[in-house]
């Protein structure tokens, strides 16, 4: 089930432009990596990561027989927004979740928009984790059609995790009419490079003895948590491929990548501690973006907020998430930045809602007397739809 951002999150299947950031603050800068570190793991888990196979686009297929084979994209509209999911007819032509509607015409001529309906991937997503919910209680949601499961004890006492996330593929099948695809490992990291390795309707393990050299020969742009920018800077690096990775020193990545230094050097060995963590939520989650061209114009920047919004939203549509607190970001040509927020009692209820917050608190900032260079969007105060509390984290998605 993928995420964070639309269904095939792949964050995850496409790589987003390097002057693209949303804070779950995927990922892209690896989800825990300040609690990660560089030793072998206490015990040998057994992670299955799930993953629909273009959950939105199959959905609106299996229900309209009439779309079945053809070019499908969830979301945006001929002349705007952006496209949230993509049948596999439709990324034949290179249309992927994130992509400007625009493009994605331009891609493939023949694609069909269809909107999406929320309401009825929550309620298919629902069943898929109540069938999760059979062989374990330690569920980890990333999205409405992507979890992480830990079944090291499970609730059949099954020993085999590959039959396990057999049973659980067959079942999803059965209830819902879905294929989905996934990753078996010993780590979450491992299992969800794996999940995404027999795409469509396919399953793949990584075992312990295969797990230092299966992350060698990937590319480093493959690494879950590794996005566009930084995988520009690790190939100015001459890090191109895992075994690039591996070969830098612990002292090197903490000097040139910070905190998320020990992250790169454990996953580059193999190693990933993180635990699989059941009812789990953000702590904010936004995007931004820098552009080519400065900004002076109210409108240029109501314009170029569109698809940060659609990003954001769309993730919270997904993760069935609300937030309270609508903050605006503004990096100006000069790199001096401000902010400003509005918290709200109520969660921010809809995309319109989150438009007008955040071109209020734009309009209110208003005139600047330097071009902007840079606008974010980010929503905090973070609660799942139906629960009032939970414990929070923060992380970043790729535009």
């Amino acid at each position: 089930m993928s995420g964070g951002c639309g269904d095939d999150g792949r964050r995850m299947d496409e790589a987003p432009p390097d002057n693209a950031i949303v804070r779950e603050t995927h990922m892209p800068a690896a989800e825990d990596a300040p609690d990660v570190q560089p030793v072998a793991p206490a015990r040998q888990r057994k992670i299955i990561h799930i993953d629909m196979d273009a959950f939105y686009a199959s959905v609106e297929q299996r229900d309209d027989p009439s779309l079945r084979g053809r070019p499908v994209a969830v979301g945006g509209s001929r002349e705007r927004g952006v496209v949230a999911a993509a049948s596999y007819e439709a990324r034949v032509y290179g249309v992927r979740s994130a992509m400007p509607s625009v493009t994605a015409r331009r891609r493939c001529p023949d694609l069909i928009f269809v909107k999406p309906r929320f309401e009825v991937y929550k309620a298919i997503s629902a069943e898929i984790r109540a069938i999760f919910a059979e062989h374990t209680p330690i569920i980890e949601p990333l999205s409405l059609d992507e979890a992480y499961l830990d079944v090291t004890e499970n609730l059949h006492d099954i020993p085999s995790a590959t039959q396990i996330a057999e049973m659980i593929r067959q079942r999803i099948r059965e209830v819902t009419g879905l294929t989905a695809s996934a990753g078996v490992s010993y780590n979450k990291f491992l299992a969800k490079l794996a999940s995404d390795y027999r795409k469509p309707d396919g399953i793949f393990v990584v075992t312990p003895a295969m797990g230092p050299g299966f992350v060698e020969d990937l590319p480093i742009g493959r690494f879950h948590g590794v996005g566009p920018a930084t995988a520009a800077k690790m190939q100015r690096f001459g890090i191109h491929t895992g075994r690039d990775l591996h070969d830098k020193s612990l002292p090197f990545l903490q000097e040139h990548f910070g905190k998320t230094g020990p992250y790169y050097y454990s996953i580059s060995r193999g190693i990933d501690e993180r635990p699989v963590r059941a009812n789990r939520i953000r702590k904010s989650v936004g995007a931004e973006n820098t552009f080519g061209a400065d900004l002076f114009a109210f409108d240029e920047m109501r314009e170029a907020l569109q698809p940060i919004l659609d990003k954001v939203w769309r993730y919270c549509e997904t993760s069935t998430i609300r937030g309270r607190t609508v903050t605006l970001k503004v990096k100006f040509a000069d790199f001096q930045q401000i902010t400003r927020a509005r918290s709200a009692v109520q969660p921010v209820a809809s995309r319109d809602d989150l438009e007008r917050i955040a071109l209020s608190l734009l309009g209110a900032a208003m005139p600047f007397d330097k071009g902007v260079r840079l606008l974010g969007v980010a929503l905090s105060s973070l609660i799942r739809e139906g629960m009032s509390d939970e414990t929070p984290t923060q992380f970043s998605l790729p535009l």
